[in-house]
């Protein structure tokens, strides 16, 4: 393959090839980047114009298993339904591009990016949107600004630019940005795991009793990234956008094809039926606009339209009601804007920065593992947690990987249609079910300590007007706590918005439908109290400045700290499924003590789980225990008797010789003799005939367990100690 253009880019090198394949699509890129190999297409319906007001791009990004040298696993050797990366990484794709084509833009655009070959460092997100670009700015559709991507990561407390996904691994920090020279478009942003640390439970204090070895416990602290931190990092990756972005477009010109003319759907507001509604309707918008706040899906302005039309019967064609829709709409959105820059007042009444009032139950289902209805305003999310072993976690394989993975950590999120009122069958997931379930397990998975676990929670949004996926963040977090598992910190989430006139603009807290479908941009971010965990950002201008940026996300800081206290609050009053939860208690001990606790051939750790009802989990090598029962009470017990064998001081072994006479006690009596536990703990078999100088019947008539007896050593056979009487 013969390429056009050769790029030296921060930390990579990509080269382009334009015009070689894909002949017939209105514009194509066929990329290399490492040994990968990416054709993204583009191809639009010059002939059809949809009639409403939206823009009809689909993206699909598509990986095949050839690509790595890998046949699909499972009973079909053919791939199928896309994986949740590629459904994931098409909408990543699908949210920066989208701001880039004209109002009016009707035609049906299709966006296929293929993947041909992949090696195990690319980061093919970023190349995916990069090759996108690079088709639309080459096609003879009119876009004249290349979008690109830049993925930060943090890795010992250093920025890294453009990693490998080795490195990826390292980070704690996961920052995927994409722009254009000037603007930043959309930011995807996670912290990575959290730090694992061993510490001593303060029951036991070797200071005091060295003898005494101290039960260890798993402690779990989070990367969550303070906002000041964030802002650097997103200062600096703007500058490789601008720099990225420079290079393609100086690059890609010569290879542009001509523009075609392609029609925009005119969409001439009629000005006389927008000064009617004005001067006529004012306080009837009013009042639209507050059953709007209510609901997102509202019939006010329906309503509204069929008054009007019954005033003004020369207005009754379906041409002259299109009109008038859109004159409606038009009044609706500056009243809602202008309310909020000029009055400061929002169409609820609320204030720029207020949240509207949030009511937390838990553990709702009683035969569910926890369980919390979270309500803010009229977003309502019911989610359920359920807890399983390793084998429940969901096998999965990605392209770059060179074998199956495990997903401990799930989250799923259902939007039914009566959510917002809408006579809508229940279908599968949708794209926008999986990226909002995802950017909720991005959210709370920094904090959560599993340690072995699985963990499933399901949000069911059973009301919806305005970011529901926060709602299923906060309840997330609640419905962790109400299954007693341990978080490094509180998580909420908050949705912000803007509205913008000029340099007149103002920042929204908790947004609700309305303002999401009127304002300029939809800005989501979770984290506690400290720092930010997640965050998700579209931008339906064409783009945004860091200064109001870092203003949005310290007034999202205020607005996720109010939302924490009450959820603070909350978490007292759990009152936990005891009946059906499962008992999980995973600490640490010194790893010498690990014989004792197992005991000779298994003796006492099966006593424990006959007695407690528990299973028992110990690693040999360092040490940790993990206990699982079905009440917290056995575990409880399990978990005390192991310390007690922990910390009762040890008696150092003896070195037993043939002929050595010691006073020892009765622990068991069998068939052929009685087992006796010599002075540090060691058994020895007292064999029947060597009981008595008399002949012995039943073992039972000469000796009872618990009897001191003083014995001779005889002979070792092995580990095994034959004993005679003294």
């Amino acid at each position: 393959m013969k390429y056009d253009v050769n790029l030296e880019l921060k930390n990579k090198e990509e080269s382009y090839s334009f015009g070689d394949v894909a002949k017939q699509a209105n514009g194509s890129a066929w990329v290399k980047s490492g040994d990968s190999v990416i054709l993204a297409t583009v191809v639009i319906d010059e002939t059809e114009v949809v009639k409403d007001d939206f823009l009809p791009l689909t993206v699909q990004y598509i990986e095949k298993t050839y690509a790595a040298g890998k046949i699909p696993g499972g009973f079909f050797k053919r791939e199928t339904k896309p994986s949740d990366f590629e459904t994931l990484t098409s909408r990543i794709v699908d949210r920066s591009l989208r701001p880039l084509f004209p109002k009016g833009f009707g035609h049906p655009t299709q966006i296929t990016i293929m993947v041909f070959s992949a090696d195990s460092e690319s980061d093919l997100q970023l190349l995916a949107l990069n090759a996108a670009s690079a088709a639309l700015y080459t096609s003879d559709i009119e876009i004249n600004t290349s979008v690109s991507a830049v993925r930060a990561a943090k890795i010992d407390g250093e920025l890294v630019l453009n990693p490998t996904l080795s490195e990826l691994k390292l980070s704690t920090l996961d920052l995927y940005l994409s722009g254009t020279k000037d603007d930043l478009l959309m930011i995807e942003m996670r912290t990575i795991g959290g730090e694992k640390i061993d510490v001593q439970d303060m029951v036991i204090d070797p200071m005091i009793d060295p003898t005494m070895s101290p039960v260890m416990m798993s402690s779990h602290i989070s990367n969550a990234m303070n906002e000041s931190e964030l802002i650097e990092v997103l200062e600096k990756t703007q500058d490789v956008l601008f720099e990225s972005n420079t290079k393609y477009e100086e690059a890609f010109k010569p290879f542009q094809k001509a523009t075609q003319a392609l029609d925009l759907k005119a969409h001439a507001i009629n000005e006389e039926m927008v000064s009617y509604v004005k001067e006529n309707h004012h306080s009837d918008i009013t009042n639209a606009m507050q059953q709007m706040a209510k609901s997102e899906r509202s019939t006010a302005l329906r309503s509204l339209r069929k008054s009007i039309i019954n005033l003004k019967q020369e207005w009754n064609t379906i041409e002259k009601e299109l009109e008038l829709k859109d004159a409606i709409e038009k009044v609706k959105k500056e009243q809602v804007r202008s309310q909020i820059l000029n009055d400061k007042v929002r169409a609820d009444g609320r204030a720029l920065t207020e949240v509207r009032p949030i009511s937390i139950d838990t553990n709702v289902l009683p035969k569910a593992h926890s369980s919390c209805l979270f309500t803010r305003g009229q977003t309502q999310a019911l989610v359920v947690l359920t807890m399983g072993g390793p084998k429940d976690a969901q096998m999965f394989e990605s392209l770059t990987d060179d074998g199956t993975q495990n997903e401990n950590f799930m989250v799923h999120y259902n939007f039914p249609g009566f959510s917002v009122g809408e006579a809508s069958p229940v279908m599968g997931t949708k794209r926008r079910e999986l990226g909002h379930g995802n950017l909720a397990k991005r959210a709370l998975e920094p904090v959560t300590n599993l340690d072995g676990q699985t963990v499933r929670l399901v949000s069911e949004i059973l009301e919806s007007n305005g970011s529901s996926s926060m709602a299923t963040v906060c309840g997330g977090y609640m419905a962790l706590k109400a299954a007693d598992i341990e978080t490094s910190d509180v998580v909420a989430g908050i949705a912000m918005g803007m509205v913008s006139e000029g340099d007149n603009y103002a920042i929204l807290s908790d947004i609700m439908g309305l303002e999401d479908h009127d304002g300029d941009m939809d800005f989501k971010v979770t984290g506690s109290k400290d720092g930010i965990t997640a965050m998700q950002m579209d931008i339906k201008l064409g783009g945004i400045s860091l200064n109001v940026l870092k203003e949005a996300l310290y007034q999202a800081k205020e607005g996720r700290s109010h939302i924490i206290d009450i959820m603070i609050e909350a978490e007292e009053n759990i009152e936990f499924n005891d009946g059906v939860l499962p008992s999980v208690d995973l600490f640490h001990i010194d790893p010498s003590f690990i014989g004792e606790i197992i005991g000779q051939a298994g003796k006492t750790i099966r006593e424990m789980i006959e007695k407690f009802e528990v299973a028992i989990d110990i690693d040999k090598k360092d040490g940790k225990v993990k206990i699982t029962g079905k009440n917290k009470s056995g575990v409880a017990g399990a978990r005390g008797h192991i310390e007690n064998i922990v910390n009762t001081p040890k008696v150092s072994k003896i070195k037993y010789e043939v002929g050595d006479k010691y006073e020892g006690t009765v622990k068991r009596i069998v068939d052929f003799g009685a087992f006796i536990e010599l002075p540090d703990g060691t058994d020895g078999l007292l064999h029947i005939s060597k009981i008595s100088d008399q002949r012995v019947e039943k073992v039972s008539d000469v000796v009872s367990e618990g009897d001191k007896i003083s014995v001779e050593i005889l002979e070792f056979k092995g580990n095994k100690i034959s004993l005679g009487r003294a």
